[in-house]
Protein backbone atom coordinates (compact mmCIF):
# COMPACT_ATOMS: atom_id res chain seq x y z
CA UNK A 1 0.00 0.00 0.00
CA UNK A 2 2.77 2.33 0.88
CA UNK A 3 4.63 1.40 -2.27
CA UNK A 4 1.17 2.79 -4.39
CA UNK A 5 0.94 4.98 -2.54
CA UNK A 6 4.84 6.65 -2.91
CA UNK A 7 4.34 5.86 -6.69
CA UNK A 8 1.10 8.44 -7.01
CA UNK A 9 3.11 11.20 -5.29
CA UNK A 10 5.64 10.86 -7.28
CA UNK A 11 3.42 10.92 -10.04
CA UNK A 12 1.77 14.38 -9.15
CA UNK A 13 4.60 15.98 -8.31
CA UNK A 14 5.83 15.24 -11.96
CA UNK A 15 3.13 16.71 -13.04
CA UNK A 16 3.17 19.71 -10.94
CA UNK A 17 6.54 20.21 -12.16
CA UNK A 18 5.38 20.01 -15.80
CA UNK A 19 2.79 22.13 -15.11
CA UNK A 20 4.62 25.38 -13.55
CA UNK A 21 7.03 25.14 -16.60
CA UNK A 22 4.02 25.34 -19.52
CA UNK A 23 2.76 28.15 -17.56
CA UNK A 24 5.88 29.89 -16.42
CA UNK A 25 7.68 29.77 -19.99
CA UNK A 26 5.22 31.85 -21.55
CA UNK A 27 5.71 34.30 -18.75
CA UNK A 28 9.54 34.48 -19.05
CA UNK A 29 9.29 35.11 -22.64
CA UNK A 30 6.65 37.80 -22.29
CA UNK A 31 9.15 39.01 -19.88
CA UNK A 32 11.99 39.28 -22.41
CA UNK A 33 9.99 40.95 -25.56
CA UNK A 34 8.51 43.37 -23.44
CA UNK A 35 8.98 46.92 -24.96
CA UNK A 36 11.23 49.77 -23.53
CA UNK A 37 8.92 52.03 -24.00
CA UNK A 38 7.90 53.36 -20.69
CA UNK A 39 4.42 55.48 -20.62
CA UNK A 40 3.42 57.59 -17.61
CA UNK A 41 -0.53 57.99 -16.75
CA UNK A 42 -0.18 61.12 -18.51
CA UNK A 43 0.58 59.31 -21.64
CA UNK A 44 4.19 60.59 -21.85
CA UNK A 45 6.83 58.83 -23.03
CA UNK A 46 9.56 57.94 -20.51
CA UNK A 47 13.30 58.10 -21.42
CA UNK A 48 14.46 54.62 -21.58
CA UNK A 49 18.07 53.74 -19.39
CA UNK A 50 20.81 51.78 -20.75
CA UNK A 51 20.59 52.52 -24.41
CA UNK A 52 24.04 53.34 -24.87
CA UNK A 53 24.45 49.21 -24.37
CA UNK A 54 22.16 48.75 -27.65
CA UNK A 55 23.42 48.22 -31.18
CA UNK A 56 24.70 51.55 -32.51
CA UNK A 57 23.72 51.40 -35.89
CA UNK A 58 25.03 54.17 -37.26
CA UNK A 59 25.78 58.37 -36.80
CA UNK A 60 24.94 61.01 -39.75
CA UNK A 61 26.06 64.03 -39.73
CA UNK A 62 24.64 67.34 -41.86
CA UNK A 63 26.42 69.93 -40.12
CA UNK A 64 25.65 73.81 -40.54
CA UNK A 65 29.33 74.45 -42.29
CA UNK A 66 27.37 72.68 -45.47
CA UNK A 67 24.33 74.25 -45.21
CA UNK A 68 24.47 78.10 -45.29
CA UNK A 69 24.74 77.80 -41.74
CA UNK A 70 21.46 76.48 -41.57
CA UNK A 71 21.14 72.51 -41.00
CA UNK A 72 17.84 71.32 -39.55
CA UNK A 73 19.90 68.71 -37.48
CA UNK A 74 23.57 70.30 -37.72
CA UNK A 75 24.50 67.68 -34.81
CA UNK A 76 26.08 63.95 -35.24
CA UNK A 77 23.45 61.70 -34.68
CA UNK A 78 23.92 58.10 -32.76
CA UNK A 79 21.01 56.29 -33.63
CA UNK A 80 20.65 52.80 -31.29
CA UNK A 81 18.13 50.05 -30.85
CA UNK A 82 18.32 47.10 -28.87
CA UNK A 83 19.63 43.68 -30.53
CA UNK A 84 16.32 41.78 -30.66
CA UNK A 85 14.89 44.33 -32.50
CA UNK A 86 17.79 44.63 -35.00
CA UNK A 87 17.97 40.91 -35.32
CA UNK A 88 14.24 41.12 -36.35
CA UNK A 89 14.65 43.48 -39.05
CA UNK A 90 17.41 41.77 -40.36
CA UNK A 91 15.23 38.83 -40.74
CA UNK A 92 11.68 40.47 -41.78
CA UNK A 93 12.76 43.38 -43.05
CA UNK A 94 10.68 45.14 -40.54
CA UNK A 95 10.55 46.15 -36.95
CA UNK A 96 8.26 44.61 -34.29
CA UNK A 97 5.93 45.63 -32.42
CA UNK A 98 7.29 47.36 -29.32
CA UNK A 99 10.83 48.54 -31.13
CA UNK A 100 12.30 51.66 -29.59
CA UNK A 101 14.81 54.05 -31.54
CA UNK A 102 16.75 56.29 -29.39
CA UNK A 103 18.60 59.23 -31.55
CA UNK A 104 21.41 60.67 -29.46
CA UNK A 105 22.40 64.27 -30.67
CA UNK A 106 25.97 64.97 -30.33
CA UNK A 107 27.98 68.77 -31.12
CA UNK A 108 30.33 69.15 -33.57
CA UNK A 109 33.51 69.14 -31.51
CA UNK A 110 34.99 72.96 -31.77
CA UNK A 111 35.15 73.58 -35.36
CA UNK A 112 38.27 75.89 -36.25
CA UNK A 113 37.09 76.56 -39.98
CA UNK A 114 34.27 78.02 -41.86
CA UNK A 115 32.82 74.87 -42.51
CA UNK A 116 32.71 73.64 -38.83
CA UNK A 117 35.63 71.07 -39.27
CA UNK A 118 39.04 71.05 -37.37
CA UNK A 119 42.12 69.61 -37.42
CA UNK A 120 43.39 66.23 -35.83
CA UNK A 121 46.33 64.07 -35.99
CA UNK A 122 43.91 61.79 -38.49
CA UNK A 123 43.28 64.96 -40.66
CA UNK A 124 40.74 67.92 -41.37
CA UNK A 125 37.43 66.53 -40.62
CA UNK A 126 34.16 66.47 -38.34
CA UNK A 127 34.38 64.90 -34.79
CA UNK A 128 31.65 64.46 -31.85
CA UNK A 129 31.88 67.20 -29.33
CA UNK A 130 29.72 66.77 -25.99
CA UNK A 131 25.57 65.65 -26.02
CA UNK A 132 23.07 67.53 -27.02
CA UNK A 133 19.86 65.78 -26.96
CA UNK A 134 17.61 63.06 -27.99
CA UNK A 135 15.12 62.30 -30.32
CA UNK A 136 13.36 58.73 -29.88
CA UNK A 137 10.72 56.91 -31.87
CA UNK A 138 8.37 53.94 -30.63
CA UNK A 139 6.45 51.28 -32.59
CA UNK A 140 2.93 50.80 -31.69
CA UNK A 141 0.48 50.40 -34.87
CA UNK A 142 -2.78 50.70 -31.88
CA UNK A 143 -1.60 53.74 -30.32
CA UNK A 144 0.18 55.51 -33.01
CA UNK A 145 -2.42 54.50 -36.08
CA UNK A 146 -2.21 58.25 -37.26
CA UNK A 147 1.20 57.88 -38.48
CA UNK A 148 2.07 54.75 -39.33
CA UNK A 149 2.17 52.97 -36.37
CA UNK A 150 5.31 54.88 -35.07
CA UNK A 151 5.52 57.78 -32.62
CA UNK A 152 8.05 60.40 -32.30
CA UNK A 153 9.44 62.04 -29.06
CA UNK A 154 12.01 64.63 -28.27
CA UNK A 155 13.52 64.71 -24.64
CA UNK A 156 15.35 68.28 -25.16
CA UNK A 157 17.74 69.70 -27.83
CA UNK A 158 20.25 70.82 -25.27
CA UNK A 159 23.19 69.22 -22.88
CA UNK A 160 22.35 67.08 -20.09
CA UNK A 161 20.85 66.28 -18.40
CA UNK A 162 17.57 65.56 -20.75
CA UNK A 163 14.05 65.91 -20.18
CA UNK A 164 12.98 62.62 -18.18
CA UNK A 165 9.71 62.36 -20.02
CA UNK A 166 8.08 63.68 -23.43
CA UNK A 167 4.98 63.96 -25.27
CA UNK A 168 4.38 63.19 -28.70
CA UNK A 169 5.54 65.72 -31.27
CA UNK A 170 3.25 66.63 -33.91
CA UNK A 171 2.60 65.32 -37.03
CA UNK A 172 4.70 68.13 -38.42
CA UNK A 173 7.71 67.88 -36.30
CA UNK A 174 9.13 64.57 -36.94
CA UNK A 175 6.36 61.80 -38.50
CA UNK A 176 5.75 64.11 -41.50
CA UNK A 177 8.89 63.89 -43.07
CA UNK A 178 9.28 60.20 -41.92
CA UNK A 179 5.58 59.15 -43.98
CA UNK A 180 7.06 61.38 -47.13
CA UNK A 181 10.17 60.21 -47.41
CA UNK A 182 10.56 56.49 -45.61
CA UNK A 183 7.52 54.87 -45.16
CA UNK A 184 8.56 51.67 -47.58
CA UNK A 185 11.19 51.00 -44.95
CA UNK A 186 9.08 50.75 -41.77
CA UNK A 187 9.62 54.80 -40.84
CA UNK A 188 13.13 54.47 -40.71
CA UNK A 189 16.40 55.50 -42.55
CA UNK A 190 17.42 52.66 -43.31
CA UNK A 191 19.73 53.79 -45.84
CA UNK A 192 22.06 55.56 -43.72
CA UNK A 193 22.60 52.63 -41.52
CA UNK A 194 24.53 49.67 -43.33
CA UNK A 195 23.81 47.14 -40.67
CA UNK A 196 20.15 47.52 -41.51
CA UNK A 197 20.74 48.51 -45.64
CA UNK A 198 22.91 45.52 -46.44
CA UNK A 199 21.63 42.66 -44.04
CA UNK A 200 24.47 40.98 -43.90
CA UNK A 201 24.90 40.38 -40.24
CA UNK A 202 27.20 41.43 -37.47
Amino acid sequence: MQKYLLTIIVGLGLAASALYLLVAKPVAAAQTEQSSAVFDSDGKLELPTGFRKWVFVGAPLTPNGLNNGKANFPEYHHVYIEQKNVDAYLKNGEFPEGTVIVKELTRVLEPTFPDGSRKEPSGRGYFNGEYNGIDLTVKDSKRFANTNGWGFFTFGHHPLPYDKSAAEKPVSECAGCHIANVAATDMTWVQFYPLLRDKRGY
